[in-house]
């Protein structure tokens, strides 16, 4: 390690620990989604998108026509951008983090540190229908699009919306914060396909990500801050149907997805545990089939 490099993460390993993650989290969300006067919008967003090297061509609407940063940050795409491919699909714009199959209820946040998926999903029982089967992290940048969108045609059948802390989703916390995934505040969702298979998608927020949206349910809400919440799972009764490539949600900057998928969903997909290992690092795009 360099000695700048030794340097960051000292510097980290003082701050983060001390650093009001959750208010941070809050004012930098209301500063990102602060409308801009009309002279400094088109100016402004188009200094951001060329900082992070988004592609603005791919964008639903002109810059001038988005009222903040934020605004644009949650864009959505034009129509076309991302063609649906044939098969399970990924849900999002990202770079892979890990993915591996799930032995003991186990998940690998990093190399040689684990976390457990009862804790991930808030439930014991719920997360014991996934043993066996698989998971994949997904880490979303800033330049990446942020919307998340289903991999096959399901009903939404579960929601665990789960309060907890804002450390930010990076290299220093994923080797330094035992169980970074389950002990940020997050929303667990769960699919039932049409062939009666299950997965489960898990939005996790971070420093500066306080704002995660649920398409279909509005009672969830990150935005509360403060003590004392706990968490709020529901049975969706009716199931709730989505098409193929549809939305789920939103994060109003980067973060993490982590999707659990069932054995048998795993297996009628031919997920098998080579094409898992080859996955960690593999930047991928929404709508493009797991299976490639």
């Amino acid at each position: 390690m360099s000695f700048s490099s030794l340097l960051k993460e000292k510097a980290m390993d003082l701050v983060m620990p001390i650093l009001p993650k959750e208010d941070l989290s809050h004012w930098a969300g209301r500063l990102m989604h602060l409308a801009l006067p009309g002279p400094l919008r088109e100016g402004s967003i188009a200094t951001f998108a060329k900082a992070y090297g988004i592609n603005i061509e791919e964008a639903e609407k002109p810059l001038s026509e988005y009222r903040s940063i934020g605004d644009f940050f949650t864009r959505k795409l034009k129509p076309g951008a991302r063609p649906q491919a044939e098969g399970f699909t990924h849900p999002c714009d990202s770079k892979i983090a890990e993915a591996g199959p799930i032995t003991a209820g186990s998940l690998i946040q990093a190399k040689g540190i684990h976390y457990r998926s009862s804790d991930l999903l808030g439930d014991g029982a719920r997360a014991e229908r996934y043993e066996q089967g698989a998971f994949i992290t997904y880490y979303l940048c800033p330049t990446d699009y942020h919307r998340v969108h289903i991999p096959e045609a399901a009903k939404a059948v579960w929601r665990n919306h789960i309060p907890g802390a804002f450390w930010p989703v990076n290299a220093w916390s994923i080797a330094k914060i035992d169980g970074l995934y389950s002990i940020n505040e997050r929303v667990a969702i769960e699919f039932e396909t049409t062939h009666g298979d299950r997965f489960c998608m898990v939005l996790v927020a971070a420093t500066n990500v306080g704002n995660i949206k649920i398409d279909f349910d509005r009672e969830v809400s990150t935005e509360p801050r403060g003590s004392g919440r706990q968490p709020k799972a529901c049975e969706y009764q009716p199931p709730i149907s989505i098409v193929k490539g549809g939305e789920v949600g939103l994060f109003a900057m980067g973060s993490t997805v982590v999707m659990l998928l069932e054995k048998r969903l795993v297996d009628r997909i031919g997920l098998d545990a080579a094409k898992l290992s080859s996955f960690s690092g593999r930047s991928v795009q929404v709508s493009q089939v797991i299976m490639s």
